[in-house]
């Protein structure tokens, strides 16, 4: 059964649906089988782990159970078989809306897949439909990246996907968190987002989010704006880093200044150079400070 298409993918989930498989598994007595998919008891299905969407609308849920009601699943869902219970692949809110209609079986097609293909499967399926979020799309291809050892030019073959446009999501993650919430919350666009992520400091980065916000901003106007703060933030002289000692050069600092009697002064490189200052008052300071070090 075709699933309809979405803009947002070169690679359609069918493509990733091979393998469907229609063996009957009554032998097991967990479902019936018509034809070409199962019947599955809802109570012997758990939902993907690595399902990227994490938030679902309550009222289109309900909808989509109404629907249910009256007319069925029109739509298989896909799982994965674990032992005796089966694993979702795609079409949660089907199973959730099925839930609440209070459904006992779901038809779906049981799919021989490895994990990569779930995640994979699980991410396509939702950008097709659009109804993730830049950031939970960013969370998604990262933890495919990190779970199945991809390159991004290997995830962009995978799923479809331009480099650049992987790129560009995967940066989003590099901002603030109150930045990623905005964006997750759909107070701002990824627009906006792209707009702010060449900004160095975060203070700034989240003053503009607030401006955004409360002013309504456009893209184009973020984007002077960015522009703008990077080009004074160019003029103004870089604050230098104070350096933190570690802590066996404090505790050796403290017992300096306990054994001298005066004030000491640690400087330490990230190399391990550094300097240390001994303050004296006067040349009799001077000389007892000497005696003591010899």
């Amino acid at each position: 059964m075709a699933i309809k298409k979405g803009p947002a993918l070169g690679r359609g989930l069918e493509a990733l649906l091979g393998n469907i498989d229609t063996k009957n598994t009554s032998d097991n007595k967990v479902s019936s089988v018509t034809a070409e998919l199962c019947y599955l008891p809802i109570e012997k299905i758990d939902p993907n782990p690595d399902q990227p969407r994490r938030e679902f609308d309550e009222t289109s849920l309900n909808e989509l159970a109404q629907s249910i009601k009256e007319s069925g699943v029109i739509v298989p869902i896909t799982v994965k078989k674990e032992g005796e219970r089966y694993i979702l692949i795609a079409g949660e809110r089907r199973y959730r809306a099925s839930k609440i209609a209070n459904l006992k079986e779901i038809p779906a097609y049981i799919k021989i897949a490895t994990k990569q293909e779930v995640m994979e499967m699980a991410l396509v399926e939702n950008i097709q439909r659009e109804d993730l979020n830049a950031i939970e799309i960013a969370l998604s291809l990262k933890a495919l990246i990190e779970e199945c050892d991809l390159t991004q030019e290997k995830m962009s073959e995978r799923i479809g996907k331009s480099r650049s446009s992987i790129t560009n999501y995967l940066r989003l993650l590099k901002l603030p968190a109150e930045v990623q919430l905005a964006l997750r919350n759909n107070k701002i666009s990824m627009g906006h987002a792209r707009s702010i992520i060449g900004l160095d400091d975060e203070q700034a980065q989240i003053s503009v989010v607030k401006d955004i916000i409360e002013k309504d901003l456009s893209v184009r106007q973020v984007e002077q704006i960015a522009n703008r703060l990077k080009e004074e933030a160019k003029t103004q002289p870089k604050k230098k880093e104070k350096k933190v000692l570690p802590d066996f050069y404090k505790t050796q600092k403290e017992k300096l200044i306990k054994r001298l009697e005066t004030n000491i002064e640690i400087s330490r490189s990230q190399r391990g150079k550094g300097t240390i200052t001994i303050s004296f008052k006067n040349d009799s300071d001077f000389e007892r400070i000497i005696s003591l070090l010899e």
